[in-house]
């Protein structure tokens, strides 16, 4: 029986077919819950924040890692020529003394995540642990006068950090373990004022779930009268706001323990490094409104009335 053009037989991917069963296998998790508890008990006060990027808008992990990878990649390079080379030698000890803190940030950003990114995390750490030990034997036998031995050590090491480093791609890029969780929402939301409810349908310093163009959003009105919006999905792992705690101007995700500030969305706590996109609030007739700020909708009524936010159409309060 002979194929029709154009048409190939696929193949199941197999490395992602391997990815997949990491995820789904269960037999870890006593030990992912024990390591994990261990870590979030540790008392690095406002040291955690630092680690795990809140200051610098992203996970400094990916970041960390550029400096024992570039060293060990070098070594290896080095390595090639005949006779020992004190400046690989020099690389590799660079190397090791750059994982610590890649390996300090990567694990408190691990201890907060969901299940199944923990799962492939755990055998990452491991990979990445097992480059350590081979690469601390190599400068070992290299400074003992085994050379050979030493570059040996050292390649069985960049072996293990690319194993090391394909699962942290899984995890950054198909588990989206990371990354910012609410970027899409300003390309999601129209343009123009949104109605989401009336003013009463809104309990002062009650966490009120509203949802504008499919899009959840977090409605906060204080005692003063003012209303604040932001997006209801958590930046870190998308956690339902509306079920944290409002407090002191501030949300606080039931997930993963991340804090917001109302007024503008800012990551007040960590883990989340991306702040919360926030919308411009108003009150019109006795019903609330919302937009996002800067999007060229003219800051009246009648502009929101040109928008088409109009009741029951762009947005609603949700049970």
């Amino acid at each position: 029986m002979s194929k029709k053009p154009g048409r190939r037989l696929l193949g199941q991917n197999r490395m992602l077919w391997l990815l997949d069963a990491l995820e789904r296998d269960p037999g870890r998790d006593q030990l992912i819950d024990m390591l994990g508890a261990r870590v979030r008990a540790l008392p690095l006060g406002r040291v955690r924040d630092v680690l795990h990027g809140t200051w610098l808008g992203h996970p400094v992990h990916p970041m960390a890692i550029h400096l024992p990878l570039g060293s060990w990649m070098s070594a290896a390079v080095l390595d090639v020529k005949p006779g020992r080379s004190r400046q690989a030698d020099l690389l590799v000890a660079l190397g090791l003394a750059g994982a610590a803190p890649a390996a300090l940030s990567g694990l408190v950003d691990w201890a907060e995540l969901r299940r199944e990114q923990q799962r492939v995390g755990l055998v990452h750490a491991w990979a990445n642990t097992a480059a350590v030990g081979l690469y601390g034997a190599s400068l070992v036998m290299r400074l003992s006068g085994k050379g050979a031995k030493g570059r040996v050590l050292g390649y069985l090491g960049l072996t293990a950090v690319g194993v090391g480093g394909l699962l942290g791609g899984h995890l950054a890029y198909r588990q989206a373990a990371g990354a910012n969780h609410a970027e899409e929402v300003p390309h999601v939301v129209r343009d123009g004022w949104h109605r989401v409810g009336g003013v009463d349908d809104f309990p002062v310093g009650e966490a009120v779930r509203c949802v504008v163009d499919d899009v959840p959003v977090l409605v906060v009105r204080e005692s003063g009268g003012e209303v604040h919006a932001l997006a209801e999905r958590c930046s870190h792992l998308a956690g339902p706001l509306s079920e944290g705690t409002v407090a002191d101007g501030c949300v606080q995700c039931p997930w993963h323990g991340s804090v917001f500030r109302l007024s503008d969305g800012w990551n007040v706590e960590g883990p989340a490094t991306a702040p919360q996109p926030a919308f411009d609030t108003r009150v019109v007739d006795g019903h609330v409104e919302v937009r996002l700020p800067g999007d060229g909708v003219p800051d009246t009524v009648e502009g929101a009335a040109t928008a088409g936010a109009t009741p029951g159409t762009d947005g609603g309060r949700t049970s």
